[in-house]
């Protein structure tokens, strides 16, 4: 037999000892078919553990994540929160927040705006302390995409509302309360920043206290608002035009500008950082005027988990526009509650 007859035998002796036949494939050739099979298995495997709003999207990457296929994704925080929205926001019983919604059972003010209501109610005197509360929230209007991908135009309503709770001697009334009605075009845009997460708003709102004659209050705006998000922090800049309105003649008017000078105290912006770390949420909103008299204010908020979907907040806010009967008038206020819905 010939050294090459011997070394045939050899390789069908192996061939036989091993298993190892035409259809089997190394595993580093394996087809994609089988990998498909493999995301499947894992996906039907979630399904009985997943949370109902995921999507079917959603589920597949998280299998091809564990199998290894796909590096898992680093999102920023307000990405996430975007996503969540997303899922639900076509749901009739969900109601997606806007701005924060909390409620502070005890604040205390150092020097209340006593001036306009003097003129209206005379004897009444005002509390340092007072509850506060913010309701804000925002719906889809339109179903499809409209310029890119992910866009839309939202209705939103913010509520905000100041209750002199612990004021027996006047029957503890809601001493002002605003509402600001606005509708905009929210749109993604691709960032050139790596892992960097960017948008644009554009809108016109109305904001006012509903009262009427000396008290009446309002004003109407266009407004810009940046966003910028990367890993845990959220950044936000809001410029905007107050849009004029005709002089009043007399002050019993109920046409006319109520408060020609608010764009005076209340600034032409509004900046404002959210940063979260191990479930802590701090977050610091700056207005000016950018002018001579300065004008502007600071509020601070920090977040903390207490139970469930229940947050402790601490809230301090120095300056003018708190609310739209205080815009001239320069407000510090501390005060603590509980925190419903965040901005991460």
């Amino acid at each position: 037999m010939g050294d090459w007859q011997r070394g045939l035998g050899w390789v069908l002796v192996l061939i036989s000892t091993t298993g190892f036949s035409a259809e089997t494939v190394p595993d580093q050739v394996q087809p994609a078919a089988d990998k498909d099979q493999a995301v499947r298995d894992c996906m039907h495997q979630a399904m009985e553990d997943a949370d109902i709003t995921l999507t079917l999207g959603e589920l597949e990457e998280n299998c091809r994540i564990q199998l290894g296929e796909i590096p898992e994704p680093e999102y920023s925080a307000a990405r996430e929160r975007m996503a969540m929205e997303q899922r639900t926001k076509w749901n009739p019983f969900v109601i997606t927040p806007h701005n924060a919604n909390y409620i502070l059972p005890y604040s205390y003010v150092n020097e209340p705006n006593q001036g306009p209501y003097d003129e209206v109610y005379p004897g009444e005197r005002i509390d340092n302390a007072e509850a506060k509360l913010q309701i804000s929230l925002k719906v889809p209007i339109n179903e499809d995409d409209l310029l890119v991908e992910n866009d839309a135009i939202y209705f939103a309503f913010t509520l905000k509302a100041f209750w002199q709770v612990y004021n027996h001697d006047i029957s503890a009334p809601f001493r002002e309360t605003n509402y600001r009605p606005e509708i905009y075009y929210l749109m993604p845009i691709t960032s050139n920043l790596v892992e960097a997460d960017t948008a644009l708003a554009v809108g016109i709102e109305h904001e006012s206290n509903g009262r009427s004659q000396i008290l009446s209050r309002s004003w109407n705006r266009v407004f810009l608002n940046y966003y910028y998000a990367r890993d845990n922090y959220l950044i936000s800049f809001r410029p905007w035009y107050r849009i004029p309105e005709k002089e009043k003649q007399d002050p019993m008017d109920a046409r006319g500008d109520d408060n020609p000078d608010i764009h005076q105290y209340m600034g032409y912006f509004e900046l404002m950082g959210t940063w979260e770390q191990n479930d802590y949420e701090f977050s610091l909103m700056i207005r000016n005027n950018l002018n001579k008299p300065n004008y502007g204010a600071v509020q601070l908020d920090a977040s903390f988990p207490i139970w469930g979907r229940l947050r402790g907040v601490i809230q301090y806010f120095n300056g003018y526009g708190e609310s739209l009967i205080d815009y001239n008038h320069r407000n510090e206020r501390l005060g603590v509650g509980i925190l419903l819905t965040d901005m991460l």
